[in-house]
């Protein structure tokens, strides 16, 4: 096996993370290190975020401990079976650039991640090892986001829920159809069930003992799950359809999208279904109406015959294409409900329309200040000083919003 040194392995196994998506590093409980006890700190809103040219959101030391995998998910760089470049950490290695790159004020966390080595028990207790480390030994108190492995030992897992921040563990496709297909050796319903333990034992962890005292915290930051899409014909109903069931079944903080781009050697098997990056970017718009907008799963995707989203415009401003005949609203007396649909409104912005409504009348230009998207707004409002008119109404209303089309090149 070649040897590598530690900068060779952070450059492989640093860009071999870039496929496990998150950006989950709020929510936690708060801890600083001001009284000279340890290392580092994480706020109760969260550590502080920075963002990759690609608009990811990546707050933490990002890294797999190894993209060594004995697993062959078709849809995987790291699979046993593509040539790649293969590095492995040791538990030091990865605890020193923790604490390095934390002096060096580069993160205020770790995200880590793994291939299956050896065995799924084997992988797990090094990554415990590593949190365990770091905590105990360097006394660091920075955010810690651990990848589970599900067919790991359930006393590793709850070491690991008492040592991180946030524990996530990969549903992987869509359906479990999908899954059967492209990674046999992953078990969906083993999968959920250590979900289901995850839930109960943090639920657990909040309710207090005979003696009145609380049991140690368990995944403060609660737990995700990341899903891959565009790697299996799954439209983005079925898509969201099952993000809803996880929400609720689990109580997740986020699901996340993560878009397939078929591999070389893959691309065979594994056809690009539609263009990766943007369906992830309106899946990921469409999941925030469904938790925080008050739409149903049925009026967001039921836009199309086909069941996917709009990929030119954002599925608020679709829906409401849609439905003009709900349109115009008179920001000063429609529901918050209504205003929560008006493309451009976003929760804060109706917040405050709502707030400032009770003592005087709004203007059009006072939405300006609350900070409305105007350009997508004003066609389906009316306020004192402004009245649509013909423009809701209108047949070329869609293609003010849709990018211009654009000749294709033949080189």
């Amino acid at each position: 096996m070649v040897t590598r040194t530690v900068q060779e392995k952070l450059a492989i196994l640093s860009d071999a993370a870039k496929y496990d998506a998150s950006c989950a590093s709020s929510g936690t409980s708060k801890r600083n290190s001001l009284d000279g006890k340890g290392l580092g700190s994480t706020e109760g809103s969260g550590i502080c975020h920075a963002y990759a040219p690609d608009g990811r959101c990546i707050s933490l030391l990002k890294i797999l401990m190894t993209n060594f995998c004995i697993y062959d998910c078709s849809y995987c760089v790291n699979r046993v079976s593509s040539n790649v470049d293969r590095a492995r950490f040791s538990v030091d290695e990865v605890v020193s650039l923790t604490i390095e790159f934390y002096r060096r004020n580069y993160i205020e966390g770790l995200f880590l991640s793994s291939g299956i080595i050896r065995s799924p028990d084997d992988t797990m207790l090094d990554m415990v090892r590593i949190v365990r480390k770091l905590r105990h030994e360097e006394g660091f108190k920075g955010y810690i986001h651990l990848k589970t492995i599900p067919d790991a030992a359930p006393e590793l897992i709850e070491e690991a829920g008492r040592l991180s921040d946030r524990l996530s563990i990969n549903v992987e496709l869509p359906t479990d159809h999908a899954v059967a297909a492209y990674a046999p050796e992953k078990k969906p319903g083993q999968i959920r069930e250590v979900m289901g333990r995850i839930r109960a034992r943090k639920q657990a962890g909040k309710d207090k003992t005979h003696t009145g005292k609380r049991p140690p915290k368990f995944a403060p930051a609660g737990q995700s799950t990341q899903m891959i899409i565009g790697a299996d014909g799954s439209n983005d109903a079925t898509v969201l359809g099952q993000s809803t069931r996880l929400y609720s079944s689990y109580k997740l903080k986020r699901v996340y999208y993560s878009a397939f781009s078929p591999i070389p050697d893959a691309s065979a098997k594994l056809p690009l279904i539609r263009p990766p990056l943007q369906r992830e970017h309106r899946l990921y718009q469409a999941d925030w109406l469904l938790r925080f907008y008050g739409f149903e799963l049925g009026e967001i995707t039921g836009v199309t015959a086909d069941g996917n989203l709009d990929l030119e415009i954002d599925p608020k401003l679709a829906w409401a294409l849609e439905h003009r005949g709900l349109f115009p609203l008179d920001v000063n007396t429609a529901s918050r409900e209504m205003l929560l649909r008006v493309p451009g409104f976003g929760v804060k912005t109706v917040q405050r329309i709502i707030g400032t409504r009770r003592t005087r009348t709004l203007r059009y230009e006072d939405l300006t200040r609350m900070g409305a998207s105007l350009k997508k707004a004003r066609a389906f409002i009316t306020a004192v000083g402004w009245t649509p008119g013909g423009l809701t109404d209108s047949a070329n209303l869609r293609a003010r919003f849709a990018p211009p089309p654009e000749q294709l090149s033949l080189l």
